[in-house]
């Protein structure tokens, strides 16, 4: 076929197709391999057409080693001490774990990994002495295409020395060491809610109020939020007890609020709870949202217009749920 097309051609073919088939292809010559698993420029183009598509594709991790199989599902299986960062970035998610530091980057699609040490935070404060332990945040530089580990952690309350009352531990793939970020957040980290990547950016808690305060903020003394990214966009909602969930997004190109969907619970809440965390957009009317309890996690199809639900997924099996672009991406 090399001597029929340019090879430019080729690309402009074989980025059009899903990754498991492109991985088959890497044994058709030396050439489409060295394009397919390490030319960086086509598998970003490969993961963007599928990005634009709009499809929805979902991972389940399970911490325990038994997920349930299902064709339309990817499954990855962990060990029981890791958790997941509550975001995926290109194709690729990270599990982390609480009590050494260490952290995994893994595209569960091509099956990759790629391990990360221990932090300076995990390596200076004895693990009982972390009382209120932070959660890692994983996302991608807007300015250098990189892909870090951010920890976000309140130094004033471990005792550290530090000029702040927070410090930002970034891993550095380029040098495999971490480095500092300075200055880090002027305000203390909520450790209940996870870092979420969403528009080039990590968002906590607190340093998601260095943007204009959210409308909805106004009257409630100790919001509970629920916190995800739609359409790469950070989304936000009061979380109140089986009452209509009102989801905000952030427009971040003219710093703004815009109230986007409306979830009653009054009418889903004999199979909803009020801790269901939306997951994507499906089409113009609907979304997918999940639920996840200590009997399993079930994944939900909710009609905005009609404000009723269907039940697309169940596992018994108490996972992390993402959603994902497959993708051949790794870090190099």
């Amino acid at each position: 076929m090399e001597e029929l097309l340019p090879h430019d051609v080729i690309e402009y073919i074989l980025e059009r197709l899903d990754v498991k088939t492109l991985l088959k292809f890497t044994t058709v010559s030396k050439q489409w391999k060295s394009t397919i698993i390490q030319c960086r420029s086509f598998q970003t183009r490969q993961m963007l057409r599928l990005k634009q598509s709009g499809k929805t594709h979902v991972v389940f991790v399970s911490l325990y080693g038994g997920s349930e199989r299902n064709s339309g599902i990817e499954a990855l299986r962990t060990l029981a001490f890791y958790e997941v960062c509550n975001t995926s970035c290109d194709g690729l998610i990270c599990i982390y774990d609480r009590y050494d530091g260490q952290s995994i980057v893994v595209n569960p699609t091509t099956r990759w990994h790629r391990t990360i040490p221990p932090c300076n935070y995990h390596l200076a404060v004895p693990f009982n002495r972390r009382i209120r332990q932070p959660s890692p945040g994983f996302g991608k530089d807007k300015i250098n295409g990189t892909y870090n580990v951010v920890w976000l952690y309140n130094s004033a309350e471990l005792g550290l020395k530090n000029k702040s009352f927070t410090t930002c531990e970034v891993f550095d793939v380029t040098t495999n060491a971490w480095r500092y970020i300075v200055p880090a957040s002027p305000y203390l980290i909520h450790r209940i809610q996870a870092p979420l990547y969403c528009d080039g950016s990590l968002r906590g808690m607190k340093p998601m109020f260095f943007i204009p305060q959210p409308p909805f903020l106004h009257g409630l003394t100790t919001p509970n939020l629920i916190m995800c990214s739609l359409d790469d966009r950070l989304c936000v909602s009061p979380r109140i007890w089986l009452r209509q969930h009102v989801m905000w997004s952030f427009d971040s190109a003219d710093k703004t609020w815009k109230k986007i969907y409306s979830i009653d619970l009054k009418r889903t809440s004999s199979g909803l709870r009020d801790y269901i965390t939306p997951l994507s957009v499906l089409g113009k009317d609907k979304l997918l949202l999940y639920d996840r309890e200590s009997s399993g996690v079930q994944l939900v199809a909710y009609d905005l217009r009609t404000k009723y639900y269907d039940i697309s997924y169940k596992c018994k099996d108490n996972a992390y749920v993402l959603c994902y672009v497959p993708s051949l991406i790794s870090i190099l």
